[in-house]
């Protein structure tokens, strides 16, 4: 009989990947809850479950007298959240696997390597402080009643919906794509030195699914990343690149675009990007032997653009982050002019 698990979500940029490989290899009985919005996406053999887990009066419901072999939740980004999936699981599951976030460490590190073992501080960013209370309310439960709690800690994962950047609108990526191949400048945060790791969400997936029913996995948080590493300056090139386009570059301080920027980026790169970026998996790879993230980001952003582009409803264009770049650049260009 093939081991159950249930996703919590199972069609956002990880959860997709790891979905598509379970379904490939064929080992588990998978089934997703989530609203349906994907449904399409959703692979031949896997069961959905309709519904909205916020409400969980009807989630219990729904779930009464079912159990499970592993449950993950892709979309608990609150306290209120996990304790919801504690009292919904408790008891019903021999694995509850949480994605937190790599943002939650402590950042710049006290070593060049972030490992679980660094400290779980973030003052810039309320998403990355309420991933870790969620993480210390499901390890309390551990600890108390041996409620089985495995934290997954993803960095910047993509896929084939949108291109990673450092920075852009509420959109995603494409208006920093039309811009290049527009041949209009782009903004750089920092001078663009700064190192950055960049996970496909395959790669991901492989990490996970090995921690999937995995008894060393209990009471343990794993980072799940690429051993490469590139500068924000060569992202942008290679992106360029596989657009065919030169890169027209133009490098802000993060500090004075969080400063004039209606956008988030004092979480989002004072908290976590702007900051040199380096990760051991070494505990991953005890936990599972033989992990090897394999896509290069140069090979892996190129499928991603390739899909992008011969996907027009991922081409949602962002005329106000546009403007504001403009606006942006021009102010840098009359500082330069004025004191030069």
């Amino acid at each position: 009989m093939k081991p159950k698990a249930l996703f919590i979500g199972g069609t956002g940029t990880i959860s997709t990947a790891i979905t598509a490989a379970l379904a490939a290899e064929g080992k588990w009985e998978l089934t997703l809850l989530n609203r349906g919005s994907r449904s399409n996406e959703v692979p031949q053999g896997v069961k959905v479950i309709q519904a909205d887990i916020n409400d969980e009066a009807q989630v219990a419901g729904l779930l009464e007298g079912s159990s499970w072999d592993c449950v993950c939740d892709f979309i608990g980004f609150v306290p209120a959240q996990v304790e919801r999936d504690w009292r919904l699981f408790r008891g019903r599951t021999r694995q509850y696997m949480y994605i937190s976030s790599a943002s939650a460490y402590q950042k710049p590190a006290a070593s060049p390597f972030i490992t679980e073992g660094t400290p779980l501080v973030n003052p810039y960013w309320e998403y990355s402080r309420n991933k870790i209370a969620c993480e210390d309310f499901l390890m309390e439960k551990h600890r108390q009643e041996g409620f089985p709690v495995t934290i997954i800690r993803p960095s910047h994962t993509y896929g084939d919906r949108s291109v990673p950047l450092g920075v852009h609108g509420d959109n995603g990526s494409w208006q920093v794509l039309k811009r290049m191949l527009d041949g209009k400048r782009v903004i750089i945060h920092g001078d663009g030195s700064s190192q950055w790791t960049l996970t496909h969400n395959t790669d991901f997936a492989k990490g996970f699914i090995g921690l999937m029913g995995n008894p060393h996995a209990l009471g343990n948080a794993f980072q799940i990343t690429s051993d490469e590493t590139l500068t924000w300056n060569q992202i942008y090139e290679v992106i360029a690149g596989k657009l065919g386009v030169e890169l027209k570059a133009v490098h802000i301080s993060s500090e004075f675009l969080d400063a004039v920027g209606p956008y988030d980026f004092r979480g989002g790169l004072i908290g976590d990007k702007a900051v040199t970026v380096l990760f051991d998996n070494s505990k991953l790879k005890r936990a599972v032997p033989g992990f090897q993230a394999t896509v290069r980001f140069e090979e892996g952003v190129s499928r991603t653009i390739d899909h992008i582009l011969s996907h027009p409803e991922l081409q949602v264009e962002d005329p106000d982050f546009d403007a504001w770049c403009d606006r942006v650049l021009d102010a840098v260009d009359k500082a330069k002019a004025w004191l030069g």
